[in-house]
């Protein structure tokens, strides 16, 4: 018998990018969908997929949650601090799948990344351990990228610094860095034809726009475009940002090490719609030969594309607009470093609506209905 499976948050950024993947795949076959929604009860479902019910349910009916086998949730922390509890006070067994922080570190949850973790997940599977939470964008992509390295456990630690894409943030991040973009352009644009400008005075009058009472910055309070951004999430004591703390914390718990391995860095918000991109500073345990590195790392998973350290090559494949849309994780720039031989670095590019975010969700849901 099909499983009865509930979505929620299936319009936003990530839940969007899911139900594409899903599909594509044609991986509703294999169940049954209701589709929920917090604010719009009662209109039809999505025309595309043939679902269990004609019209959106209560994303807050929890008698009608308590119904489901599985509920896959992409409506963010605060939805899933509500339901989440009330569902399983209420002795509500089900598996439950999620896209938000909210219970990535609890003892009774796994992070899924199938490729790293599938051991884990089956062991937990066995335990009867319900709840599976997707990983921070840039620990999934990093593990993604470097997974050779940490499962022959040759990490000593990585300092990591991420150039992290607006959509990040979400749709209305997004829709303002363009109107950021449209913003400069126009009043460029406008003046310029009039004065004529060489570009020094250009480039003054896009600054000046950016300073303008009006330009767009009601989400990130400061410009963007043309810009960055040093800082992603809330503070933490020790000085980092909640983003560059989850790369630690997240990692260890994915891989389950036995040893603690450390991992810090900055995170940096850039002008790039969609894919985070990441400079690593590797130590290893030993003096490998690159050449058994490129090995392991490019022989962990299908989806991992070693590109080679030159120019040409770094130029047209290591950049988020060579990947955006699809599930590859190049990872090139791979040198050894001349402060010692057993120092590394290297960069990679994923896309972080897919591996970091929707695809783990699908292939859990996957493995449960399998």
């Amino acid at each position: 018998m099909k499983k009865l499976v509930g979505f929620i948050g299936w319009r936003g950024m990530v839940g969007s990018v899911l139900l594409d993947r899903m599909q594509k795949n044609n991986d509703f076959k294999n169940i049954n969908p209701i589709f929920f929604t917090t604010s719009q009860v009662g209109e039809k479902t999505p025309v595309m997929i043939d679902c269990t019910t004609s019209f959106l349910e209560d994303a807050y009916n929890i008698d009608h949650l308590k119904e489901l086998d599985i509920i896959v949730s992409c409506q963010g922390a605060e939805y899933t601090s509500i339901i989440y509890h009330k569902l399983r006070k209420l002795g509500w067994n089900g598996y439950w799948i999620d896209a938000s922080s909210e219970l990535r570190l609890k003892n009774d949850s796994i992070i899924v990344l199938d490729p790293v973790n599938l051991d884990s997940i089956h062991k937990a599977l066995n335990q009867d351990i319900k709840t599976f939470v997707g990983g921070n964008c840039t620990v999934s992509l990093m593990l993604m990228a470097l997974g050779g390295l940490f499962k022959r456990n040759v990490i000593e630690w990585v300092t990591v610094s991420t150039y992290q894409a607006v959509s990040g943030g979400g749709a209305k991040y997004m829709l303002e860095m363009l109107q950021q973009m449209g913003y400069i352009y126009n009043s460029i644009s406008l003046r310029n034809k009039i004065l004529n400008k060489g570009i020094l005075e250009i480039e003054k009058l896009a600054r000046d726009a950016m300073k303008n009472n009006f330009f767009p910055k009601k989400y990130f309070t400061v410009p963007l475009t043309g810009s960055l951004i040093p800082w992603i999430d809330s503070s933490m004591k020790n000085g980092q940002s909640k983003e560059e703390w989850k790369g630690a914390i997240e990692t260890n718990k994915i891989l389950n090490s036995k040893n603690y391995i450390p991992i810090d860095g900055t995170c940096v918000r850039i002008a790039s719609l969609r894919c985070h991109s990441q400079s690593f500073f590797i130590k290893l345990n030993d003096n490998i030969p690159i050449k058994k590195i490129e090995s392991w790392i490019s022989s962990h998973n299908p989806w991992v594309k070693f590109i080679k350290n030159t120019e040409k090559d770094t130029v047209k494949n290591l950049t988020p607009f060579a990947v955006t849309g699809t599930l590859n994780i190049p990872i090139g720039r791979l040198r050894k470093l001349n402060i010692g031989k057993n120092y590394i670095s290297a960069f990679s590019v994923g896309d972080q609506l897919l591996w970091g975010a929707a695809e783990p969700l699908r292939r859990m849901l996957n493995i449960l209905i399998s």
